[in-house]
């Protein structure tokens, strides 16, 4: 897996570059020191992943995840930074990012959420879960019950609330008394109506429409 580090701080970006070194199947092929930098890395490098600072200079993370996915998306962005305040962990989900790691996270979750962003998997740090359950509104909605966006119906606006309180599609199924092949249905509708690529962006997106009340 070839990987891009981004940040600004010298010791946290050297830090990074030398502990991935040391993890089989990742290979660093650069390391930007600001948002600008790690694009026009990306445009070199078509690293898999980019790990990426959300706050740097002339760039700043979430900026930068959106030029990033905008113009090459075959390359996903993992976030590795000490914020995990609503705005921006939304912010960045909606850019594209598919990871959120606060950065205490340890070695092998970092490796962990590398892996599975290559394969197109969407890894949050557990701090950053938590916090989505906790402003997730279920099953009321934030929208005040006026007609759903996007053609959703309000079962499939159901779901949506109850992936972005972090069910799985076992655990939606238990709590709608449904089968899983029926959440599945669910969630492809979901993606499609939204745009989404996976749940993160999903999740963003019902916090954009207000599907789910985000509380300050």
């Amino acid at each position: 897996m070839r990987v891009v580090v981004a940040d600004d701080q010298t010791v946290v970006r050297e830090g990074l570059v030398t502990l991935l070194e040391t993890m089989p199947g990742i290979e660093v092929v650069g390391a930007a020191t600001d948002g600008v930098e790690a694009v026009s890395l990306v445009a070199d490098l078509a690293p898999e992943v980019v790990l990426l600072n959300l706050r740097m200079p002339r760039l700043d993370g979430v900026e930068a995840t959106k030029r990033i996915r905008a113009e090459h998306p075959d390359t996903q962005v993992v976030i590795l930074t000490t914020y995990a305040d609503d705005e921006s962990i939304v912010g960045a989900l909606q850019a594209g990012a598919i990871g959120y790691l606060t950065k205490d996270a340890g070695r092998d979750h970092i490796g962990r959420a590398l892996e599975a962003a290559a394969s197109g998997q969407a890894v949050l740090d557990p701090r950053v879960q938590a916090r989505l359950v906790e402003v997730a509104s279920i099953p009321g909605s934030a929208s005040g019950g006026g007609p759903l966006p996007d053609g959703l119906t309000d079962r499939e606006a159901e779901v949506l609330r109850l992936i972005a309180a972090g069910g799985s599609n076992g655990e939606i199924a238990g709590q709608l008394f449904v089968s899983e092949t029926t959440i599945k249905t669910h969630v492809n509708h979901i993606f499609a109506k939204t745009g989404s690529r996976d749940r993160s962006q999903a999740v963003a997106y019902a916090h954009r429409k207000g599907l789910v009340a985000d509380h300050k």
